[in-house]
């Protein structure tokens, strides 16, 4: 870090950034990995969105529909919801920071759960908005402490279902009770970036119709495999959806991203082949670990978060899986230091985690 330049500084609150760091992918010592930090889609895009971005490569030469009105229409197609109050973005990320971009600023306070997704705090700083932490129940989000954080100065609070980096979900009672609980001036944002891996959830969108008070954002980049490109999106009141789409860029999405991701969410059939792997996967992930006596709270997303004695234990069985050349996710930084979060891969990857975890235990025992 250079230091700060005595007379020429940027907004309060972006100096108090650590920039956010995404999962390693590579490992001295050795040519290929079992990358298990990013919770990617261990089957990657649908075979239809890998042939509808091959051939976006006949038109990149020319600028991308502005309104994104052909993804629009497929998102609301699959999800039934009205496709003039859905705003796409470079990722849900986008999404986030537009948010606080239009709606916290100086003067604001963002909420966040305990173990949140970290580009909240980003995002609040970024927009001069003070990020407040609540505490969660075991690793749960605890709505009656969320109520009590608000106050005047409240503009939005953010919580993910599923959670992560914990995989926890609450019901959707007690997120309508948040919602019908928060005080006046304040807009509630229901990440939904591992909702498709939660079977019969609709991802909160009738919460969204029925108020004028809540925004859920969702991602291409997990269940869709399409990380790479960068797209998301989000559905909210009418109000909200116009302040986004004037604060964002006119081309935020490209031509290959767009046509990529309509392609995407049309194949439904693709979704839910991942969708099922994903769940029959992450019972034996869970299920193998727990053998070890390692337990891990229910995830409804596409990975565990395998909690050890400490974050000595912790430590060292992370050191012992990158000597074997797998990668996970260390999440300290999210107030769990005696936790690894693990993506649930393929059958042969969780079967190959469960065989270097057992070593593990048995070297420690």
């Amino acid at each position: 870090m250079s230091e700060p330049h005595p007379t020429i500084r940027p907004q309060p609150g972006i100096l108090d950034i650590a920039p956010y760091k995404g999962g390693e992918s590579t490992l001295a010592g050795h040519a290929s990995v079992l990358k298990l930090s990013s919770n990617e889609n261990p089957f990657g895009p649908s075979p239809r969105a890998l042939e509808a971005f091959r051939n976006a490569a006949q038109s990149l030469h020319i600028y991308p529909n502005s309104d994104h009105a052909e993804l629009r229409a497929a998102i609301a197609e699959v999800h039934g919801i009205d496709a003039e109050r859905i705003v796409c973005g470079a990722g849900s990320d986008e999404i986030i920071g537009l948010l606080c971009q239009a709606y916290a600023g100086p003067g604001g306070e963002v909420l966040q759960t305990e173990h949140g997704f970290g580009l909240y705090r980003i995002s609040a700083l970024a927009a001069g908005a003070v990020p407040v932490v609540v505490p969660e129940r075991e690793r749960r989000t605890d709505i009656d402490a969320l109520l009590a954080a608000c106050n005047a100065r409240t503009r939005l609070v953010f919580i993910a279902n599923p959670n992560n980096p914990t995989g926890t979900m609450i019901p959707a009672g007690e997120v309508a009770r948040l919602a019908a609980g928060l005080p006046p001036q304040a807009l509630l944002v229901l990440d939904g970036a591992y909702a498709e891996f939660a079977r019969d959830f609709n991802g909160h969108v009738d919460l969204v119709d029925a108020r004028d008070n809540v925004v859920v954002t969702r991602t291409f980049s997990k269940i869709h495999g399409l990380g790479g490109l960068r797209i998301g999106w989000g559905y909210g009141p009418a109000h909200v959806v116009d302040a986004l789409s004037r604060v964002r860029g006119p081309f935020n999405l490209s031509t290959a991203a767009l046509v990529t991701a309509t392609a995407a969410i049309r194949d439904t059939g693709w979704t839910e082949h991942c969708r099922s792997e994903n769940t029959r996967n992450r019972a034996r992930l869970a299920e193998g670990l727990a053998g070890l006596g390692i337990p891990s709270d229910p995830s409804e997303a596409n990975f565990v978060l395998a909690r050890f004695r400490d974050g000595a234990e912790a430590e060292a069985c992370d050191r012992h899986l990158r000597e074997q050349g797998i990668i996970v996710r260390r999440v300290a930084g999210y107030n769990l230091p005696a936790a690894l979060r693990i993506t649930v891969g393929d059958a042969a990857a969780c079967e190959r985690v469960i065989s270097v975890v057992a070593d593990f235990v048995r070297v420690r025992a």
